[in-house]
Formats: structure tokens, sequence, C-alpha cells
């Protein structure tokens, strides 16, 4: 029963946070969407920030457990940006919010999955140093963020994900030459 109240709680939460700003939301909100009492969601959550961080912890969690390991950068782009998608205005809501560092967190260990899969994957017989290929995990997943928060500034246009693609499309090639001049180098 316990596990069906909480996710009960999320989903409500989730419902709302599509419907309306995070600042907007309380927790009578929640348990009324969810029909429980208060005690209940307490019992559950500290308060609505925790509620926010736990989704949001399972969601990073759910995208790396389900993609141990990524052929390309792209279909790294499409994994990372698959939740903001399908929740748009609650992801605008949590980026407009005073909590949107943990979105910020959130988002940017999708990328260091994505982009560090992506070069295990590809650079698996390659002798490399671990200080540089963490170099080139770290150069290419900020790069990958800052596409991702490039697009949620521009309002989560429905174009920029290709664009996002595109760019990840003509910087093919730069992970492998980092990794060349690494062995190169060493």
């Amino acid at each position: 029963m316990a596990n069906f109240t909480k996710k009960a709680i999320k989903e409500s939460f989730v419902k709302l946070l599509n419907e309306k700003p995070l600042a907007k939301i309380s927790v009578k909100d929640i348990v009324e969407d969810c029909g429980i009492n208060r005690n209940s969601f307490y019992y559950h959550f500290q308060d609505i920030p925790a509620l926010l961080e736990e989704i949001i912890t399972e969601q990073a969690e759910e995208l790396i457990e389900n993609y141990p390991e990524i052929e390309s950068l792209e279909k790294g782009v499409e994994v990372a940006t698959q939740f903001a998608i399908e929740n748009k205005m609650a992801v605008f809501h949590i980026y407009n919010s005073v909590n949107r560092d943990m979105y910020e967190q959130y988002t940017m260990r999708l990328c260091r999955h994505v982009v560090a899969r992506y070069l295990e994957v590809a650079f698996k017989d390659a002798n490399v140093s671990r200080e540089d290929s963490e170099l080139a995990v770290r150069l290419v997943s900020c790069a990958l963020f800052g596409l991702v928060y490039d697009w949620l500034n521009s309002g989560m246009n429905e174009e920029r994900p290709a664009d996002i693609k595109r760019v990840c499309e003509l910087c093919k090639g730069i992970p492998e030459m980092i990794i060349e001049r690494s062995r190169l180098n060493n």
C-alpha cells in the first residue's frame, strides 16, 4: 500500500506541475488530487522539494539503467531530452523555479552518462589514460549540457532537438581526435 500511495503522490505532483508553476503547488493540492490525507504525504516526503528531488533522481537513474550503452551522441541527445519533451510544462516550471539547480544537476548527470557510455563503446580498445578519458567526457558533456540549456532557454523550441542532433553530427570526430591525440602523447 505504501508504494501505491507514494506512486500516486508522485503522479499527482507531475500532473500538477504540468498544469501550473512549482511555487503554486501546495501539499493540499497534491493530496486532494490523489485522494489521500496530509499525513500520508508527510509519511513519504518531508516537503515538496524532497518530492521533486526524488522524482528527478529516479528519472535520471531510470534513464541510465535503460541505456547502459549509447551508440551515438545523437541517440544520447534523444535520451537526455526524452523526459523534458514528454513533460514540457513541468520542466519549464522546474526550470523557472528556485529549484532549478536540481534540474541542472539531473541534466548534467544525464549528459555525463550519455557521453561516458558513448565514449566507452566507441573507444573500448583505445589505449587512453584515465585522466584524458575523463577530460574528454567533461568537455563533450559540458558542450551537450550547454546545448540542452540553450534549448530550454529558447522555450523548448520544437526544432531545437533536431538542431542539437545536427550539432552532434557536425562534431563527429572531435572525441576521436581527443582520443588519438591522447594516444600520441602517452
